[in-house]
């Protein structure tokens, strides 16, 4: 651990037995973290707009498709109806990629990435 980390992991601790973080916005309830970075610059206004207006961008979406794919993959115990959804999930991964305009995020799909790697090293 580094000393800023430790620093800062002392304050929070005295924070909390001061109860500094017993009136916060938002106890007890889940974070949402905003991820924008997929989305360029000029964009993220124009979807920050729509996203009020509660219209969700294509990409957002197909991305949250691809998500309850990977669910329903790992909890399917048919090897055929997990082939099948396989296919569509990467279907849908390289739709995504496409409506990006950028190369492939490995991060975003972890499952994929120890496969791309021994396919790079071992060739």
């Amino acid at each position: 651990m580094n000393i800023f980390t430790a620093i800062s992991e002392r304050k929070i601790q005295e924070a909390i037995r001061e109860g500094l973080f017993e009136n916060l916005k938002g106890r007890g309830k889940p974070l949402v973290f905003e991820d924008e970075t997929w989305i360029p610059e000029d964009l993220r206004m124009a979807y920050r707009i729509l996203k009020n207006a509660n219209c969700i961008p294509p990409e957002i979406e197909l991305k949250k498709e691809i998500q309850n794919l990977r669910d329903l993959i790992s909890s399917l115990d048919d090897d055929k109806a997990r082939l099948s959804k396989l296919r569509e999930m990467n279907y849908k991964i390289m739709k995504f990629n496409m409506m990006r305009n950028a190369s492939l995020n490995l991060e975003s799909f972890p499952e994929y990435e120890n496969k791309v790697i021994d396919k790079l090293i071992h060739e």
